[in-house]
C-alpha cells in the first residue's frame, strides 16, 4: 500500500505553526522526520489531541500526508473523522510562544457503517444519557468492556459522584437505554466509588 496524500488538508496547520514545527523537527537530526497527528481515545470525554515525531520508518501506509513547509505531517487515518475543523497554531508571547491544538469534534462519537460496540456505547452516552444527567451536574463515561464485551463498566462523575440515587439511575435509566440500543451487551456495572459524596446532587 502507498501513503495517501490529502489535497484538502484534514487539519489546518497555520503558517506560524509550520515554521515552529519545522524548527523543532530540524533539531532532531533525522532525515525525513515528520510530525504525526492523532487523537487518543477519540469520541469520548477523555479524548486528547496529540502530536509526535514520526521518523520515516514509523510512517503507516494508511496515513494521510499533508505537505508543510520543511516537513510532512502524517495524520492517523482512524483520527481523521475527529479532526474535522481542527487547527494547529503557534503564537509568540513573552514566554517565547505556545503551540495550540484545537479539535472541536474530537470528543464527539462518530458512527461509521460498521461501528464497534465501544463506539455505539459512547454514541448513546453522548447523545442520550449525558444530556439527561447534565441537569443534575453529572456525567457518565465508558471505562472498558469486559466478559467478551458483554459487560460495560461505566464511571459516573460530577453530581453523580456519591449520589444515593445512582443505582436507580444506572438500572432504570442508563442500563436500560444501553441494552436496548447496543446489540450483544448484556450487563452494565458501575466502577465509581460512591463513598465520595462531597459533590453529590442528592444526599
Amino acid at each position: 500500500m502507498t501513503e495517501l496524500t490529502s489535497n484538502a488538508p484534514v487539519v489546518d496547520i497555520t503558517e506560524s505553526a509550520q515554521g515552529y514545527l519545522a524548527e523543532l523537527l530540524e533539531k532532531q537530526n533525522v532525515d525525513g522526520i515528520g510530525a504525526r497527528v492523532f487523537v487518543e481515545k477519540p469520541g469520548t470525554p477523555m479524548a486528547e489531541c496529540c502530536m509526535a515525531y514520526c521518523a520515516p520508518d514509523e510512517v503507516v501506509p494508511t496515513d494521510i500526508q499533508i505537505a508543510c513547509k520543511g516537513f510532512t505531517a502524517f495524520i492517523e487515518a482512524e483520527s481523521v473523522p475527529y479532526l474535522e475543523d481542527a487547527v494547529i497554531d503557534y503564537a509568540k508571547d513573552r514566554m517565547g510562544g505556545q503551540l495550540t491544538f484545537k479539535a472541536p469534534h474530537s470528543r464527539v462519537p462518530k458512527l461509521g457503517p460498521n461501528p464497534t460496540k465501544e463506539q455505539l456505547i459512547n454514541h448513546v452516552l453522548h447523545a442520550e444519557v449525558n444530556p439527561s444527567l447534565a441537569s443534575h451536574g453529572g456525567n457518565v463515561v465508558l471505562v472498558e468492556l469486559v466478559d467478551d464485551e458483554t459487560t460495560a463498566v461505566l464511571q459516573f462523575g460530577g453530581g453523580c459522584q456519591g449520589c444515593s440515587a445512582v443505582n436507580v439511575t444506572l438500572k432504570d435509566g442508563v442500563e436500560k437505554t444501553l441494552l436496548e440500543q447496543v446489540p450483544g451487551l448484556e450487563r452494565v456495572i458501575d466502577e465509581t466509588d460512591h463513598s465520595q459524596r462531597e459533590n453529590a446532587y442528592y444526599s
